[in-house]
C-alpha cells in the first residue's frame, strides 16, 4: 500500500526571510543557494537589498526583531513598498526540523513562505516618537532616583539624619536644607527654619537631625550628586516640553481629537513625576477621542501617559478583543489542557512597560480605603490566591475595561463614584470630631464658637 505525502500549502509565493545582525544582515528568497545573500549595515548597503529584492519580485518579508537592529531596515523596506513583519526571535527558533546546514534567513523565508510566522505588533509612527520620549523620561527618573539614594547616602555619612525627619529628601524642605549644606551653611536652627510649611515635623525636630561631622570629602560628594541631580531636571522638564509638543501635534493634526473637552478633575493626586506643564486629564481625554479612561479608580496621569505613548488609541483597535489585548500585556493565564484536565495555568513570562503600568494601577486599586468594585475584586482575589496574583488579575481587569473603553464606545461607571467616596471622607472627618469632643467633654466656648 502506497503512503499519500501530504505537504503543506505555500501561502507566500513572493516571500523573503532576512537574519538581521549587528555587522551585517543575511538575506533569502529561496532555499538554493544563489538565492542567499549578505549585505553589510550602512545605508547603501539597505537600499542595495532592496534593489536585490524587488529584482527577486519579493512581495513579503520576514525579518527576526534583534535589538534595535533592525529599526532602520525596517524603515527602508517599508519606504521601498514591502510588507514587512516582524517576529520574535522564539517563534522562528524553536519549531523542530531546522537543519544545521540551512542559513537562518532561509529557515525564516521557508517558514513565512508556509504562513507559519505571525508578526509582532508595532505602533505607528507618531505613537512610537512619542514612545520615544515617555521612554527617555522615565530613564531620567530612574537616574534621578539613583542619584537621590547616593544623597542620602552621603547625608547619612555627614551624620545629617534629613531621612529622619522629612518623608522625601527630593521634596520642597529636603532639597532646600541641602543646597543649603552645600553652600556651606552648618547652624542646625537655620538650616531647620528652611522647612516648608507641609512639613510635619517642626523645626525643632529637624535641628537635632541637623549636627553635621563636618567631613570634607563627604561634603564634597555630596555637592556632585546635588548638581547631577539638578542637571537630570533640567532635563526632565525639556523632555516634558517635548512631549507636550508631540501630543499637540498628534491632537491638532485631527478635528476628531481635537474637539473633545473635560473638565480637570481636582480629586486625582499629581505625583511628582508627572510633567507639570501638561494637563494630562484633557490630553488622554482628546487623544482616546471622548474616553474618559481616568474615571477608572486608580489610573494614574502616568498610567494614561503610558497608554498613549506604548500603544495608543490605533494600537488598541488592533486586537480584535479584549483577551487577545490582554493575552498581549502577558497578563491572561496560558492554560495547558490535556484529557479535560488544566495541568497549568500560569501567567506567561514576558513583561512590558504597559504592563508594569497597569500593575501598578492595580497595587493603587487594592490599596484604596473605601470600597469600589475594582477594590472589592481585588480583596476578593487576594483572600484565594495572594497579593502576587492578585495584581495581575486586576491588572487584566484594567486591560478589558479599557479595550471595552477605547473599542466599543462603553462608558465606565462607577457606582461608589469619587463624589459619594469624598462625602464619605466628609462624614468620617466629621464623626471622629465628634467622638473627640465627647472624650475631652469640650464646650463651644472651648472650640471658639460664642456668641458676641
Amino acid at each position: 500500500m502506497e503512503h499519500d505525502v501530504i505537504s503543506m500549502e505555500i501561502v507566500n509565493p513572493h516571500a523573503g526571510g532576512i537574519d538581521v545582525g549587528s555587522r551585517s544582515h543575511w538575506v533569502a528568497v529561496g532555499q538554493s543557494e544563489q538565492d542567499l545573500r549578505e549585505y553589510g549595515v550602512f545605508n547603501e548597503d539597505l537600499f542595495a537589498m532592496a534593489d536585490w529584492l524587488e529584482e527577486n519580485q519579493v512581495k513579503t518579508i520576514a525579518m527576526e526583531s534583534t535589538g534595535t537592529y533592525w529599526q532602520n531596515l525596517y524603515a527602508v523596506l517599508l519606504s521601498r513598498g514591502f510588507h514587512v513583519i516582524l517576529c520574535n526571535g522564539k517563534f522562528t527558533k524553536n519549531i523542530k526540523g531546522k537543519k544545521t546546514d540551512v542559513k537562518d534567513c532561509q529557515w525564516i523565508q521557508k517558514l513565512h513562505s508556509l504562513g507559519l510566522l505571525s508578526g509582532s505588533f508595532l505602533p505607528d509612527g507618531r505613537t512610537e516618537q512619542l514612545r520615544t520620549y515617555c521612554r527617555h523620561r522615565a530613564n531620567l527618573i530612574h537616574s534621578s532616583a539613583s542619584t537621590s539614594k547616593k544623597m542620602q547616602k552621603y547625608l547619612r555619612l555627614l551624620n545629617l539624619r534629613l531621612d529622619v525627619v522629612v518623608k522625601d529628601i527630593c521634596g520642597l524642605t529636603g532639597i532646600s536644607i541641602i543646597k543649603a549644606i552645600c553652600d556651606g551653611e552648618k547652624e542646625p536652627q537655620k538650616l531647620a527654619s528652611l522647612r516648608h510649611g507641609n512639613c510635619r515635623k517642626s523645626e525643632e525636630e529637624i535641628a537635632k537631625a541637623l549636627h553635621s561631622n563636618n567631613r570634607t570629602d563627604y561634603l564634597f560628594a555630596l555637592r556632585q550628586e546635588l548638581e547631577t541631580y539638578e542637571y537630570l531636571q533640567h532635563k526632565i522638564v525639556q523632555c516634558d516640553l517635548e512631549i507636550e509638543k508631540k501630543l499637540n501635534e498628534i491632537i491638532g493634526s485631527d478635528d476628531n481629537k481635537k474637539q473633545h473637552y473635560i473638565d480637570p478633575k481636582t480629586h486625582k493626586r499629581i505625583n511628582k513625576n508627572t510633567p507639570k506643564n501638561i494637563d494630562l486629564n484633557l490630553k488622554s481625554y482628546q487623544m482616546f477621542e471622548g474616553t474618559d479612561l481616568l474615571a477608572i479608580e486608580g489610573m494614574s496621569y502616568s498610567t494614561v501617559l503610558a497608554l498613549m505613548s506604548e500603544v495608543g488609541i490605533e494600537g488598541i483597535r488592533k486586537f480584535n478583543t479584549a483577551k487577545h489585548f490582554a493575552s498581549w500585556l502577558r497578563l491572561a493565564p496560558n492554560n495547558k489542557v490535556s484529557g479535560g484536565k488544566v495541568l497549568s495555568s500560569r501567567v506567561p513570562k514576558g513583561s512590558n512597560r504597559l504592563k508594569i503600568a497597569l500593575r501598578n494601577a492595580a497595587n493603587a486599586i487594592g490599596n484604596l480605603k473605601e470600597s469600589t468594585p475594582l477594590r472589592d475584586f481585588f480583596h476578593r482575589i487576594n483572600f484565594r490566591k495572594g497579593r502576587v496574583s492578585d495584581i495581575s488579575a486586576t491588572a487584566r481587569k484594567l486591560a478589558v475595561i479599557i479595550w471595552n473603553m477605547v473599542v466599543k464606545g462603553t462608558t465606565y461607571i462607577n457606582p461608589e463614584g469619587y463624589l459619594f467616596l469624598d462625602q464619605k471622607r466628609k462624614l468620617g472627618l466629621v464623626k471622629r470630631i465628634k467622638k473627640q469632643i465627647d472624650k475631652f467633654a469640650l464646650t463651644d466656648e472651648d472650640l471658639g464658637f460664642v456668641n458676641t
